[in-house]
């Protein structure tokens, strides 16, 4: 006898809906309530960042005898940040890289809404980063005592000043694509513990690599400037934020671009397209599967 229960994971044309339909809601929140999401999510990434860097600059001994060790345990705990973020709802602009052109591409929001949100979710997202590099580490003094607070300089260093332009923005192609990766298995996992083990794995390993993550950086980098790294805020800005925005984006779309292709090809924003203007995404009776649920369902089957 077939089991009546839901499967435990969505199928990939459903997530793409369910992207193009978060876009819509994300364009219909308010501005103040997107900022302070993206605060949030600031400081949650930053949990996992200072976790991350707890772990591998403190384990000096074991990275001079095994150090591939040293960078998996220390992206081992790195993904406790971004799990708070999915499972909380907040507000992460390496994702939203994903998700908004997805939904402006299909008419479901306005293209002026792509610009406005990146930029209130990055200005969110680096206030949530240096209050928590600032206020949370660095006056509390938890790295402040070696080996931590070098290997907040040495970090830095790493992230910022010692690769060239081009190699930080090819790694930020290489780091959102599985963070991108990340958010779209962990929307198609139906409940908590699959949404966890989603986003651990891709994120495990983009921070193992050593890829650039631009809101992680923002915690990172500025902290070793707080704890005296030769760097100066002008040379973050131009060398290492700019570059792994720019990567990120490019990471971004090539699992956005795909998606549409594989799974959204006639996909029709319908009622959604007039998002701007107060429409919202469940039907008239209230329902919340509505008209824009179905279609994934009629996509899913001509797709059998």
């Amino acid at each position: 006898m077939a089991s009546l229960d839901p499967p435990s994971t969505l199928k990939p044309v459903q997530v793409a809906v369910a992207m193009i339909e978060s876009g819509v809601a994300k364009h219909r929140t308010r501005a103040d309530l997107v900022f302070f999401k993206a605060v949030a999510a600031g400081v949650m990434l930053s949990f996992g960042g200072l976790l991350s860097e707890i772990v591998s600059g403190g384990s000096a001994g074991l990275n001079a005898s095994n150090p591939g060790l040293v960078k998996f345990l220390g992206g081992a705990v790195f993904p406790v940040g971004l799990i708070m973020i999915v499972l909380q709802g907040q507000e992460l602009l390496t994702s939203n890289m994903m998700i908004y052109p997805m939904a402006c591409i299909k008419g479901a929001v306005p293209w002026w809404g792509l610009p406005y949100n990146w930029l209130i979710v990055t200005f969110g997202n680096l206030c949530g980063s240096l209050f928590f590099a600032t206020v949370l580490v660095k006056y509390t003094g938890i790295i402040s005592t070696a080996p931590y607070n070098a290997y907040a300089v040495t970090f830095a260093l790493h992230k910022a000043a010692d690769p060239a332009w081009h190699q930080i923005f090819l790694r930020g192609i290489g780091c959102n694509w599985l963070v991108c990766v990340a958010v779209w298995q962990a929307a198609g996992a139906r409940e908590t513990l699959s949404k966890i083990v989603a986003i651990w794995i891709p994120i495990m390993i983009f921070v193992a690599c050593g890829y650039d993550h631009v809101v992680a950086n923002m915690f990172s980098v500025p902290l070793g400037i707080l704890f005296g790294a030769n760097l100066t805020v002008a040379e973050y800005i131009r060398k290492s934020l700019i570059a792994a925005y720019l990567g990120n984006i490019v990471g971004a779309l090539l699992v956005a671009l795909p998606a549409l292709y594989f799974y959204a090809p006639d996909y029709n924003a319908g009622g959604l397209r007039n998002a701007e203007a107060g429409e919202v995404i469940n039907n008239k009776d209230g329902d919340s599967e509505g008209t824009t649920s179905s279609k994934v369902y009629e996509v899913d089957k001509r797709s059998q």
